[in-house]
C-alpha cells in the first residue's frame, strides 16, 4: 500500500511517500524559518499562505523522486491536528481534494502520534513496547507506548515545553529566531561550570517537568552581568543546556525504572540536540537499556512521519468529503490501530 503523507501544522511543509512493503520512498521538506525570522517568531497567516505555495510543488517532486504517479496512491494521510488552524487547512484541503479526485481513502493523523512513531522509520528501529520522550517546541511528555494508539501518559511539562524554553532563553540572549539551534551551537563553545542554574523538579518524585523557572533564572543571570560579551553568552548557553539535559535525562531514567521497559525512544525537534543524545546514549550504556532516535532530518515536522502513521491506521481511513481540522486534540483520545 502506497501512502502519501502531508504535513502543514506550523512552519514546515512536509510531503512523503511511504510504502508498507518497501518503506519510505521519498520525502521533501520546506522550512519557513528564514521568513519568520524577520518577525522573531511564527506568523500564522504567513505560514498558511506559504504552505499553499509549497505543498503541490513538493508533492510533484516527491512523486518524481519515487518514480510514482498520483494514480499509484492507495491512500492519503494528512496532519489533522493539533497545530495552527489555518496552516492545518492546507494539508486537509489537498488530502481531501485528492481523495475525491482519485477515489482513495483519506486518513487524518494526530501530529504527536506522527512524532511518537517516527523512530520506527530508523534503522535499527525499536519494537513495542517502549518509553517515549516527546520533546519539541510545543510539547514535553513521557509516555509508555505499547502499540499504535496504546499510549499512557507518564509525565508532562507543567508550563513551558523544552523547545519553548530553548527559544525564549535564546531570545533573552539576543540570538534571534529560531533560537534553540543557535543556543545549542553557542553552548558547544561555552563553559557550563561557570554559572550555576537550577534543575527544576529534578527531585520532585514524579515524571513531570517545569522549565519556566529555568528560563527566569537565565533572565536574572543576564541582568546581573556587567557585560554580556560573546564568551559570557556562550557560558550561559552551556549552563542552560546542561541543566535542561540533566533534567530530561533524569526523568527518562525515572520512566524506565517505573515501567520496567528497556527501550527509550526520543522524538521531536529537541531530540536532535547533540548533548541530549550523548547524555542519553551514555546513560543507556551504563544502565543497560536501549535508546532510539529518528533520523536527524525527521526530528522536526515532516511528511514522512505522517505517511508512516497513516499507513499504520489504514483501517481507520474514511471517505473523503467535508473536512475539518483539530487545532487542539488530545492524544489520549485516539483509538488503537
Amino acid at each position: 500500500m502506497l501512502v502519501l503523507g502531508l504535513e502543514s501544522s506550523c512552519d514546515e511543509t512536509g510531503v512523503a511517500l511511504y510504502d508498507t512493503d518497501a518503506g519510505l520512498l521519498a520525502h521533501r521538506i520546506h522550512t519557513q524559518m528564514a521568513m519568520h525570522a524577520e518577525y522573531g517568531g511564527v506568523v500564522p497567516e504567513l505560514a498558511s499562505r506559504d504552505h499553499i505555495r509549497r505543498v503541490l510543488p513538493l508533492t510533484s517532486a516527491c512523486l518524481a523522486d519515487a518514480g510514482r504517479t498520483l494514480q499509484d496512491l492507495d491512500a492519503i494521510a494528512f496532519t489533522e491536528g493539533p497545530g495552527l488552524a489555518g496552516a492545518l487547512l492546507t494539508a486537509a484541503a489537498v488530502a481531501n481534494g485528492l481523495g475525491v479526485a482519485l477515489g482513495k481513502p483519506v486518513i487524518g493523523v494526530h501530529h504527536l502520534e506522527g512524532h511518537l512513531l517516527s523512530p520506527l522509520l530508523a534503522k535499527p528501529a525499536p519494537a513495542f513496547p517502549f518509553v517515549a520522550l516527546l520533546v519539541s517546541g510545543g510539547h514535553t511528555q513521557l509516555m509508555a507506548v505499547r502499540g499504535v494508539g496504546d499510549y499512557q501518559l507518564l509525565g508532562e511539562t507543567l508550563d513551558d515545553a523544552a523547545g519553548e524554553a530553548f527559544d525564549k532563553t535564546a531570545k533573552l540572549l539576543g540570538l534571534g529566531y529560531p533560537g534553540g539551534p543557535a543556543l545549542s551551537r553557542l553552548a558547544d563553545q561555552g563553559d557550563a561550570a561557570r554559572f550555576s542554574l537550577p534543575r527544576p523538579m529534578l527531585h520532585s518524585g514524579d515524571l513531570d517537568f517545569s522549565f519556566a523557572g529555568l528560563k527566569t533564572a537565565v533572565l536574572t543571570l543576564v541582568k546581573k552581568q556587567a557585560e554580556l560579551d560573546d564568551a559570557t553568552r556562550a557560558d550561559i548557553c552551556a549552563a542552560f543546556q546542561a541543566a535542561m539535559v540533566e533534567v530530561l535525562g533524569a526523568k527518562c531514567w525515572g520512566a524506565i525504572k517505573q515501567t520496567g521497559l528497556k527501550q527509550l525512544v526520543v522524538a521531536g525537534g529537541v531530540g536532535a540536540n547533540r548533548q541530549l543524545r550523548a547524555a542519553l546514549d551514555a546513560m543507556a550504556a551504563k544502565r543497560r537499556f536501549q535508546v532510539f532516535y529518528p533520523p536527524l532530518e525527521l526530528c522536526t515536522d515532516n511528511g514522512a512521519m505522517i505517511a508512516y502513521a497513516g499507513a499504520q491506521r489504514l483501517r481507520h481511513a474514511r471517505e473523503a468529503g467535508p473536512f475539518a481540522v483539530r487545532p487542539r486534540w488530545d492524544l489520549a483520545g485516539l483509538p488503537a490501530a
